[in-house]
């Protein structure tokens, strides 16, 4: 267990009939950024809420740097940062008063305010915002306030929920490198986003559906060894025009725009390229690019939750 700063068994939560987290159980190592996707409803938030001591699990055990989450949820808030794609801000003080607040929030000894506030102003670059308005700054500026705030008492893990929502692209990639910053430092990041180039950027990553952790492992695991099904990238003339016709083909799946060309989802690429070829050729459509590639992370996303989905029909039919 000391290798794992969070390490989880069948934990589950219930909300009277309704199943909102199903027997989760994973490990996430020390330092490590563990990123969580799943649609939204999919148990992410709710998770991430008994991790951090908020809600009471129904069942299962774990452990949060090192605490027990049913008997220790107090001892767990005081060793965590949290942040939410809701900042958690007061808009009508400025920069440093936000940091003040939070530093006797967090019981930080009078020794120690001064240089964590300055810490905290220079890790989020916002020297020159110290005596703004928090209601005057950018959602960028926001973001990177929020999260100095909630890393103020130096917890070793800091869990995100979706933070980088709403956020401009440049923004979100400035608060990465934050990220990353702070992981090289050795501080434990378990993320949730549903931005797929984000997920890119974790070491590991597990994928809730209907409450049921249904994938775990790096980006590249997810992408070659959990998709049952090939892809196929087609960059053509008239692409978003040929997308149905493509998707009606024998042993596609289903199409879907991608840049400027198609991602298509076969049984078999080795069979289908040939007929989609055949298909653009009988149409006069001229072809750039027809061949099979690694999926995206995107692809996944939609082929395993597509796949769970066909797995729970019969049963839904038969229940109902």
């Amino acid at each position: 267990m000391t290798d794992f700063a969070v390490s989880l068994r069948d934990l589950e939560k219930r909300f009277d009939d309704f199943i909102a987290v199903n027997r989760v159980s994973l490990d996430v190592k020390k330092g490590e950024i563990f990123g969580f996707l799943g649609p939204n409803g999919a148990g992410k938030s709710t998770t991430i809420r008994m991790l951090c001591g908020i809600l009471l699990p129904t069942a299962g055990a774990g452990t949060v740097a090192g605490f027990d989450i049913v008997r220790q949820p107090e001892e767990i808030k005081k060793n965590i940062g949290y942040m939410s794609q809701r900042f958690s801000l007061y808009e009508d003080l400025t920069v440093e008063e936000n940091i003040d607040f939070y530093s006797g929030i967090y019981k930080i000894p009078a020794e120690k305010k001064r240089p964590r506030k300055d810490w905290v102003i220079g890790m989020a670059g916002l020297a020159e915002h110290r005596s703004s308005l928090t209601s005057t700054l950018s959602g960028g500026w926001k973001q990177r306030l929020a999260l100095g705030c909630a890393i103020i008492h130096e917890p070793p893990i800091i869990f995100l929920d979706e933070p980088t929502s709403g956020v401009d692209p440049i923004s979100r990639r400035n608060f990465w490198d934050l990220i990353y910053r702070l992981a090289g430092e050795g501080v434990t990041v378990f993320v949730t986003t549903h931005y797929m180039d984000e997920a890119e950027y974790c070491d590991r990553l597990g994928l809730i559906y209907r409450g049921e952790l249904i994938a775990l492992g790096t980006p590249t695991e997810l992408k070659t060894r959990f998709m049952a099904e090939e892809v196929v990238e087609v960059t053509c003339e008239h692409a978003q025009e040929m997308m149905d016709d493509v998707e009606a083909l024998p042993g596609v799946k289903h199409a879907a725009m991608f840049g400027k060309g198609l991602h298509v989802v076969t049984e078999d690429a080795g069979r289908a390229i040939p007929a989609m070829s055949a298909l653009l050729a009988e149409r006069g459509v001229k072809v750039e690019r027809l061949e099979k590639i690694t999926p995206s992370l995107e692809d996944v996303f939609v082929s395993l939750i597509e796949m769970r989905d066909r797995q729970e029909a019969p049963q839904r039919e038969f229940s109902g």
